[in-house]
């Protein structure tokens, strides 16, 4: 409304000096403008159009007075993604990414390798740069076939085979009602999952944890292999002791309690159903409170299928 009534004092003001016919004119061009604009809200610019106003930017100062159907910063706008096609195909290449070796070289790599087993890239590099064939290193070591190794069993199939010779250890730790903590060791069968050694201390160290080893396999009985994670409590005398009795250790990855899945599922019930506050008062009530869990974790392995 008030562009409209700014139009029409500028008008009357034409009129009034003498240039009726151009202000009549102006009034009839503005009305036209004013219809189309409601007709067409938004007009489509072809490409020209937009080069045209990119190159009265650059040649006209006051090119943003006259711009009526687009903002100045489209126009902007547009001359930077002319500008950015243009530098995207100045830098593409006319065929993309690394060329292709040549076919002899390929075949002859091959017969060279499938020639002579016990060379290898570098070898075979060098008997090509004698024969002046520019190929890299590293070429070659890609187009030679590598040997296909056989898959290795998952780790749950190696549970699963050596279930019969397989026992797993662990520690945790029980807090008492006096602030005092205690060191659980278990030692499980994985055979019937059955509780083979428990003890406690307040102060766990390698000797004491060798012996612990000891103690759960009498008369010469030793499993052939043992699982444990990464603690630093087991030092070079546990190891030492281990290696002494014929058994070899299997060691978990760092942070995978999931690789020793039986030991860890034991101390979840070890803490649910045996370690209740009314039993953390005393190292005793522990021993007492284990022991009768493991009887009766014993009978029932006995009558499991």
């Amino acid at each position: 409304m008030l562009m409209a009534l700014l139009v029409l004092l500028r008008s009357i003001g034409l009129i009034c000096r003498g240039h009726r016919a151009v202000a009549l004119e102006n009034l009839a061009l503005r009305q036209q403008l004013a219809a189309l604009t409601r007709m067409i809200k938004r007009p489509e610019l072809r490409t020209r159009d937009r080069l045209f106003w990119i190159l009265l930017s650059k040649a006209w100062p006051k090119w943003r007075t006259a711009l009526i159907i687009v903002q100045p910063d489209t126009v902007v706008r547009w001359h930077r993604q002319w500008l950015r096609r243009q530098w995207t195909l100045r830098s593409r290449r006319s065929r993309p990414g690394r060329p292709n070796t040549d076919v002899a070289v390929r075949t002859l790599v091959g017969t060279m390798a499938a020639a002579n087993p016990l060379w290898g890239a570098p070898r075979i590099h060098g008997e090509l740069c004698k024969l002046g064939i520019a190929v890299s290193e590293r070429t070659v070591s890609r187009l030679l076939r590598r040997p296909r190794r056989p898959p290795s069993q998952t780790w749950r199939t190696f549970l699963t085979n050596h279930a019969a010779t397989l026992m797993s250890i662990d520690f945790f730790t029980v807090s008492t009602l006096t602030g005092r903590v205690l060191f659980v060791f278990v030692v499980l069968a994985h055979h019937r999952r059955r509780i083979v050694h428990f003890n406690i201390t307040e102060h766990p160290t390698a000797t004491w944890a060798a012996q612990q080893i000891i103690e759960a396999c009498p008369d010469d009985t030793p499993p052939r292999w043992l699982l444990r994670d990464r603690d630093a409590i087991y030092g070079e005398a546990f190891r030492r002791r281990v290696a002494g009795m014929g058994i070899g250790e299997v060691i978990s990855s760092p942070a995978s309690p999931w690789q020793n899945p039986y030991v860890e599922r034991l101390i979840g019930s070890l803490r649910r159903r045996v370690f209740g506050p009314r039993d953390r008062d005393q190292r005793n009530a522990l021993r007492h409170s284990s022991r009768r869990f493991f009887d009766a974790d014993a009978s029932r392995s006995t009558h499991s299928p």
